[in-house]
């Protein structure tokens, strides 16, 4: 959700600790050298449900306009006063370099939103999130609802189920509320899911971020809950799973919504989380120049380094924004954030302007939010066999959809292995979202739409082999029918592709789009492929 990216800066009660700043390390940022404070705070409640299946319920059918039209007090990070020309920018798929791999796709096949059995769209955008373990396929959309899919066949094991059914009986807003900004994960080493939101309504302190983790790897069943507590609205939360926590992004606001108060980065304890004890989260506010941090999560089988940090990244003007953050649960006083180190990126003009509508639509006048002035979720990581690792992250511009490989990622600054903005014809293409398979296969699916095309569905696919920067092989998940229309321009503010942990070679993506012109009609679609050749 990003009505505003509202903030929050840790309730410190008899249940927070403040670490002072020489106990852990320096943030050093472009503009603001100062150190940060470490706080940390435990959980608010927890509690465990024994079966989904027993309480499951349908979401709510209320109509709730969400994502309002409200302007966006978050630091502009562009290029506002002139055009640059974008050096690597690629605007042909007939590239004779370009192995163009071949790619089949699997699955195809709509999740919620119109003609979903049993669901009503009661707000927009859908923000649509997904995520694939070793059987299932769940995916979560505004406000607060989720479904359970088998991944072999496609069909529907539960759902549509109202996120807060997995809080029955936890009591408070968790329990009461379904405010959306939902995201979904599958831990792999410990096989299990992880759904939160955030409840703020009524919007007041406290606010909370609502975490269920399963007991097992089915999705219909048991989950530890938690309910982690902010004095401040901790608005748009991206979460990563790592080796030695859970690790969770904010944009934070004050309660009223009408000042941006910097991004907070948090570990919880995720050791444990997985048994249900009492946890606590330790969290770093940034100045507010910085905003919509992305941590890093792992694809496929989701190996991490025993000792390595979790990477996290901003999007600045001409660079990317480098942190580390490494929790220690054990000893507080160990656990480092340091950052941001600043990675050289090629010149770029934010779709958009960074902050506005623009993405053309067949069949009406009405333009589309590009949120191009943030990185798209997610911060893709993977660690090959002979040790290298690899970032992945993509945001959109004016002249394509940019994305980048970072390599040398224990170096004093990072390197861009490589980059590109991918244009290959005159359709706009934004909310994207990458990963990358064993073989060092990349894709990248989103979104894509013109005066002549409804929005639709695409991937795109590189090989380790092509030319550095470049995609080839688009392929059309599915062509939208409807062009979104009434005055909405809000699309969304994330897609999700996530590679299968079983074959580490099938990516599943899922985004939304439209069958027939107006709004508050979407649905959203779940497909997955992988390049031929993955095994």
């Amino acid at each position: 959700m990003r009505y505003h990216s509202y903030l929050f800066s840790i309730a410190v009660s008899s249940a927070a600790i403040a670490v002072a700043p020489a106990a852990i390390a320096q943030k050093s940022d472009a503009n603001d050298s100062q150190p940060m404070k470490m706080v940390i705070s435990s959980e608010v409640k927890r509690d465990q449900l024994e079966s989904l299946m027993a309480v499951a319920r349908p979401p709510s059918t209320e109509l709730r306009i969400r994502e309002r039209e409200l302007p966006r007090p978050i630091p502009y990070t562009g290029v506002p006063n002139a055009e640059v020309v974008d050096p690597v920018v690629q605007t042909s798929m007939a590239t004779p370099q370009l192995n163009a791999p071949a790619t089949t796709i699997a699955r195809n096949f709509d999740g919620l939103g119109v003609g979903f059995p049993g669901f009503t769209v009661n707000s927009a955008p859908p923000d649509t999130h997904g995520a694939v373990g070793t059987t299932q396929f769940v995916q979560v959309v505004n406000s607060g609802s989720f479904a359970v899919f088998d991944k072999a066949t496609g069909n529907r094991l539960l759902g549509p189920v109202s996120i807060s059914s997995l809080f029955t009986g936890f009591g408070g807003k968790c329990a009461a509320t379904d405010d959306g900004d939902p995201v979904v994960n599958w831990d792999n080493s410990a096989k299990r899911w992880i759904i939160t939101q955030f409840a703020i309504t009524p919007q007041a302190a406290p606010f909370l971020e609502c975490v269920a983790v399963s007991m097992t790897a089915n999705a219909t069943g048991g989950y530890f809950r938690y309910a982690f507590s902010y004095s401040n609205f901790p608005d748009y939360p991206k979460f990563a799973v790592w080796n030695n926590a859970y690790y969770f992004t904010f944009n934070l606001f004050n309660a009223a919504g009408t000042a941006f108060l910097g991004s907070l980065a948090c570990a919880y304890d995720r050791s444990r989380m997985l048994v249900g004890a009492a946890a606590t989260q330790q969290c770093f506010q940034t100045p507010n120049n910085v905003g919509s941090l992305l941590p890093s999560d792992a694809d496929g089988k989701g190996d991490t380094p025993a000792n390595a940090p979790n990477y996290i990244v901003t999007l600045n003007a001409t660079s990317l924004g480098f942190y580390k953050f490494r929790a220690n649960f054990a000893n507080p006083a160990l656990t480092t954030f340091t950052g941001p180190v600043q990675i050289p990126v090629a010149a770029y003009n934010e779709l958009c302007s960074g902050n506005g509508v623009c993405v053309p639509q067949l069949g009406t006048t009405n333009r589309l939010d590009g949120l191009s002035d943030r990185l798209m979720s997610r911060l893709s990581y993977r660690v090959y066999p002979d040790g290298r690792e690899s970032l992945l992250v993509t945001h959109s511009v004016t002249s394509g959809l940019r994305f980048y490989e970072i390599r040398n990622l224990g170096a004093a600054v990072p390197t861009i292995f490589q980059q590109g903005s991918f244009a290959p014809t005159a359709d706009t293409r934004w909310m994207g979202s990458i990963g990358q398979d064993k073989m060092g296969n990349i894709a990248i699916g989103y979104s894509a739409s013109s005066s002549t095309t409804r929005p639709s569905v695409r991937f795109a696919v590189r090989a380790p082999g092509d030319p550095l920067g470049t995609l080839g092989n688009e392929t059309t998940i599915i062509n939208g029918t409807g062009s979104q229309t009434g005055g909405l321009t809000r699309w969304g503010d994330y897609s999700a592709l996530t590679v299968d942990p079983v074959d580490d070679c099938t990516f599943w993506f899922t985004t939304e789009y439209l069958k027939a012109n107006g709004s508050f009609n979407w649905s959203t679609r779940i497909a997955s492929f992988k390049v031929d050749g993955c095994q």
